[in-house]
């Protein structure tokens, strides 16, 4: 099992850049896929980016939403992934999930385990 724990949300202007962070517990994290997902108000959870586990290459995908403006990276020393966003939007607000499926696909990821999240809100 892992446990996860989002971190690095907050308030900013739209054009901004947040980081967040998710830190990982447990063993052996280089063999999970992580991924981002998340979910505005009145909406459902939607998938951001997802990267793979060692196995898989550090293969990366993304939602066309956020395609050229968020980066997925992954640190296994550190057991942590991160979601760099950059050029951020009004309608990138929402609460932001970090998720992980031991050797997991990254194509379709779904997810197993789940941090509790963290609040991004972006004003215009």
């Amino acid at each position: 099992q892992v446990q996860l724990v989002e971190s690095g949300g907050g308030l900013v202007q739209a054009g901004g850049s947040l980081r967040l962070s998710c830190a990982a517990s447990g063993r052996a994290f280089g063999t999970y896929t992580m991924g981002w997902f998340r979910q505005a108000p009145g909406k459902e959870r939607e998938f951001v980016a997802t990267i793979s586990w060692s196995g898989g290459g550090g293969s990366t995908y993304y939602t066309d939403s956020v395609k050229g403006r968020f980066t997925i990276s992954r640190d296994n020393a550190k057991n942590t992934v991160y979601l760099q966003m950059n050029s951020l939007k009004p309608e990138d607000t929402a609460f932001y999930y970090c998720a992980a499926d031991q050797f997991g696909s990254a194509y379709g990821f779904r997810g197993t385990y789940w941090g509790q999240g963290t609040q991004v809100t972006v004003s215009s």
